[in-house]
């Protein structure tokens, strides 16, 4: 051991931190006295502006304001579009329809381009599609609706309904699932040759007035509003509908079981 600690290089080493490190540490603290001077300097103009109390004023008491912030900018202000009152108002939303040959009852035969059913003895041999309502004379459009339009139907024979309903209505068997107007799944107007009746959940409304041959129907789905219109020479409202819907809509028609009883769906556009 005390070879080692007598050691003639022991004596001679200079422990220093290197050149390299020197230049390091002198640039990081002309950094650091830099930035304590930008600080400096925006601290005393901020103190200068905010933070001084301006002269008391006339009727006000003296103490520090700060100066006003930005303004906010104004929202624009969302309107509703106003509702047409014309024919020729509602026809600017008409929309092209056709029925859904998927959905028909196996006694609808569909023609003129799927825009017209019919009700027939006969069965017809559509594709046996899950879609399709098994005991029910009914049958679906094929478009969705989810916004603002308008259609017409022309219709003749016994009784139809001309309906609006979710997709998601039953369409198997008789029960009151399936059926337009009596559960909380679809809007049905009946038409027969002496008056009307509106159905919805279960409940009917009976509508007086002179049946016409053809139905106007007006949806703005954003609104929930539902309308339904005798059509001729003039527009008459049968019942008009305030709700929220919570699914896409789609059309529907239901025929009494008389052969030739018919609906068709106009295209206005």
């Amino acid at each position: 051991v005390s070879a080692l600690s007598g050691s003639p290089d022991s004596s001679s080493i200079n422990i220093r931190p290197l050149r390299h490190f020197e230049d390091v540490t002198a640039a990081v603290s002309e950094l650091r006295d830099q930035l304590q001077d930008l600080l400096r300097d925006r601290w005393t103009n901020v103190t200068k502006v905010d933070v001084l109390p301006s002269e008391p004023q006339l009727g006000q008491a003296s103490g520090p304001r700060l100066g006003p912030g930005p303004r906010p900018e104004p929202r624009p202000e969302i309107r509703p579009e106003p509702r047409p009152t014309t024919r020729e108002e509602f026809l600017r939303y008409s929309c092209k329809m056709t029925l859904n040959p998927n959905t028909a009852h196996s006694h609808i035969l569909l023609s003129d381009g799927n825009r017209k059913a019919t009700m027939t003895n006969e069965r017809q041999f559509y594709f046996d599609h899950p879609d399709s309502f098994t005991r029910r004379w009914q049958v679906l459009g094929k478009q969705t609706l989810t916004s603002r339009c308008y259609w017409e139907v022309e219709w003749s024979g016994r009784a139809v309904e001309v309906a609006v309903t979710y997709r998601s209505i039953e369409r198997i068997g008789d029960s009151d699932e399936s059926v337009f107007g009596q559960n909380d799944q679809s809007w049905a107007l009946c038409c027969n040759s002496t008056d009307y009746t509106f159905y919805h959940d279960g409940h009917d409304t009976p509508i007086p007035g002179c049946p016409s041959s053809r139905i106007g129907v007006y949806l703005d789905y954003r609104a929930g509003i539902l309308c339904f219109y005798s059509v001729s020479r003039t527009m008459t409202l049968l019942h008009r509908v305030q709700t929220s819907f919570t699914q896409p809509l789609f059309a529907g028609l239901w025929l009494s079981h008389a052969e030739g009883t018919s609906a068709e769906l106009i295209n206005n556009r």
